[in-house]
């Protein structure tokens, strides 16, 4: 399994901090927005990620992570000209891909919580699984249909009547065929490439499964400067009561075996003196 950061868009949003850096380096509490979706995608087991941004803004993510070695991974950049949708992702990333699956996560979404419903996308996907989260605001999203069964009927973008409450966030599971069918698609009245077609090319193929996300499970769409304040907020809370910080990759890279404890100590040694320094150093001691 491959994994995908999209890290790019226009970012008019978040004008006028967008028009000197990209949003997910914008800070949340502690880290940049950046460390959370890398994080999710390292907790479902995945060391090798493609990173897509912007040619502006690809240079700061190496900086940042350079190749990933330091934390047992494989990451790789590549540039996207336009914001030309998010499917675009599959066919920049076809070289990377290869024959595996993928999984994508979008740069601006953040999950906290029990994320089984991930583990299980990734270990039984067999042509595409996307997830549903209840939302109180259904318009701004894509939103999927059930039947009583709880089969998926249909997937709309934004519409202006929902027909349910489940929106899709910005986490997907394919297969291979996804770089095919993204290779296929025309552009949308908007000129871009929509995760929303892809998603309905599995549906009339019968291989799109949709698992609802339970109670629990907080996701965070940091789209705009109120919801980055609510994250930063959110995330500020659970880290000073607990004493644990959330995404912080060396400590998730060392747990899930990416690293030996000898290989996490030099990382260590090669910050400076920070905070986030002071924690990994006593969450080695402990």
């Amino acid at each position: 399994m491959k994994g995908i950061i999209l890290a790019g868009g226009s970012g008019t949003r978040m004008y006028p901090v967008s028009s000197i850096y990209s949003k997910q380096l914008t800070l949340i509490y502690d880290k940049p927005l950046i460390y959370y979706p890398l994080s999710i995608l390292m907790l479902g087991g995945i060391k090798d990620v493609l990173i897509i941004s912007n040619a502006e803004t690809i240079p700061h993510y190496q900086k940042l992570f350079k190749d990933g070695s330091h934390i047992g991974m494989n990451i790789q950049y590549a540039v996207q000209a336009a914001p030309n949708g998010i499917a675009e992702s599959f066919i920049l990333g076809d070289s990377f891909i290869g024959n595996d699956s993928v999984t994508l996560i979008l740069g601006d979404n953040i999950f906290y919580g029990k994320l089984d419903f991930l583990y299980n996308g990734i270990k039984n996907n067999e042509g595409a699984t996307i997830f549903g989260y209840r939302v109180t605001d259904p318009e701004r999203y894509g939103i999927v249909e059930f039947d009583h069964d709880g089969n998926v009927l249909s997937i709309e973008e934004k519409p202006k009547q929902p027909k349910s409450n489940y929106a899709v966030p910005g986490l997907y599971v394919y297969n291979n065929d996804v770089v095919n069918i993204s290779k296929n698609l025309k552009p949308s009245p908007r000129g871009e490439l929509e995760i929303t077609d892809v998603n309905v090319e599995y549906l009339k193929k019968k291989k799109l499964k949709v698992s609802k996300i339970g109670r629990g499970v907080a996701w965070l769409d940091t789209g705009t400067p109120v919801s980055l304040l609510q994250a930063s907020n959110f995330f500020g809370v659970i880290e000073d009561r607990q004493g644990l910080k959330v995404a912080c990759i060396e400590e998730v890279a060392y747990n899930m075996g990416f690293i030996t404890f000898e290989e996490l100590e030099k990382t260590i040694a090669n910050m400076p003196k920070s905070d986030y320094r002071n924690y990994l150093e006593r969450i080695n001691r402990d």
